[in-house]
């Protein structure tokens, strides 16, 4: 009787990873579709060729697929025992973009690494191995024993603090608040209490007003961010440009390919904001589906995630589409106005190779962890 319902439980957690994967597809096909749609005109501008972008687009969904592919194979006792080392060594990656001549600068932040002619950006993975490292704390201690003064709790916090220092150097603010939101919610889950949580929140508030007020252009991120009309033709242009785009969308939209905002008004048209460009061009119809599928993502996830019998496991896939969905409803306030502007792409859909590759490889680690389940029982 109890191998007649694992076997099922086992078929029902197979049939909830294939509709994860489905989404995660669905997602990847907009994605490229969008980024040729969005960067065509300024690639054919500046690059002579409208499927540049594309291109490159299409190949990091090639490596992305490898990547989780390769990562699938490994269970979740491997993670589980791996995590610290994956941590330290992916933040050696990500601080080596502060070295003067290693580093690569782009739009005045140090978060790639040149290889072979190739721009790496560390911090991707460092987010991957950020969250697996949690996910390994949390499994070892109860929400309660965390807060509990212990060498092991105080090596956790500081090995964090380097973490967040690191990124906030760079700078990749965006990065740190999508961790710390997704961390603050492994805590919720694990049954930290009401008032630890009101604590910890009223810790984090100052810490965060400092980090803003310490970086003028955080704080006029927030002014522009508060009154983008202010100045339209100046600081205020991109979110201004990226309101017109999702306002002349309509319901239909103006047709894919159609779009009027690339043609060098919208910047950042096919990373960053390629929301707006696929507002713009199918209206509230491709909008509603872009909702539905990260909501499909964000249920199927959390599903897969209390399916699994391994706690560190399920906390890791808690924590990785907590992550993504985080990163999402970041992205897509940003373009509507709704919180001042970060450097956070819409996961699967925006242009950008190593964010392609790390979420792939999420996908990977959450598969080998079914496949772990499945060959345990």
């Amino acid at each position: 009787m109890q191998n007649i319902v694992c076997r099922q439980e086992s078929s029902y957690i197979r049939r909830v990873v294939k509709m994860l994967c489905m989404v995660i597809l669905a997602l990847s096909a907009i994605g490229l579709l969008f980024v040729y749609s969005s960067s065509s005109v300024y690639a054919l501008e500046r690059l002579s060729s409208a499927q540049f972008f594309f291109q490159k687009h299409f190949l990091y969904l090639v490596l992305g697929l490898l990547g989780a592919f390769v990562c699938a194979l490994f269970s979740d006792v491997f993670f589980k025992k791996g995590a610290v080392w994956f941590y330290w060594m992916s933040l050696g990656l990500t601080a080596l973009t502060l070295v003067p001549g290693v580093g690569v600068k782009i739009n005045g932040a140090s978060r790639w690494l040149s290889v072979f002619g190739i721009s790496l950006q560390p911090s991707e993975f460092f987010a991957v191995a950020f969250l697996l490292y949690v996910a390994s704390f949390l499994t070892k201690n109860t929400s309660t024993e965390v807060l509990l003064i212990s060498k092991e709790n105080i090596r956790f916090v500081v090995s964090i603090f380097v973490g967040f220092t690191v990124l906030l150097m760079q700078p990749d603010f965006g990065a740190v608040v999508s961790l710390s939101g997704t961390t603050f919610f492994l805590l919720a889950v694990t049954k930290l209490s009401f008032v630890h949580m009101v604590g910890i929140i009223s810790l984090s508030l100052p810490v965060l007003a400092g980090l803003i007020v310490v970086a003028p252009y955080r704080l006029s991120r927030i002014m522009i961010f508060l009154d983008p009309w202010k100045d339209p033709q100046g600081k205020g242009f991109q979110i201004v440009q990226s309101l017109i785009a999702i306002g002349s969308g309509n319901v239909w939209g103006v047709g894919i390919g159609q779009s009027q905002q690339k043609f060098f008004y919208l910047p950042m048209q096919h990373t960053d904001f390629v929301f707006s460009v696929i507002a713009e061009e199918t209206g509230l119809i491709g909008v509603s589906l872009i909702l539905a599928l990260f909501m499909l993502l964000c249920y199927f996830g959390f599903r897969i995630a209390l399916l699994l019998n391994s706690r560190f496991a399920s906390l890791a896939t808690a924590a990785f589409i907590t992550f993504i969905t985080l990163r999402a409803l970041i992205n897509i306030m940003v373009a509507s106005a709704l919180l001042p502007t970060k450097g956070v792409g819409l996961p699967f859909v925006s242009f950008g190779g190593s964010a392609m590759i790390a979420l792939f490889c999420v996908i990977g680690i959450i598969i080998g962890f079914v496949r772990s389940q499945r060959d345990l029982g």
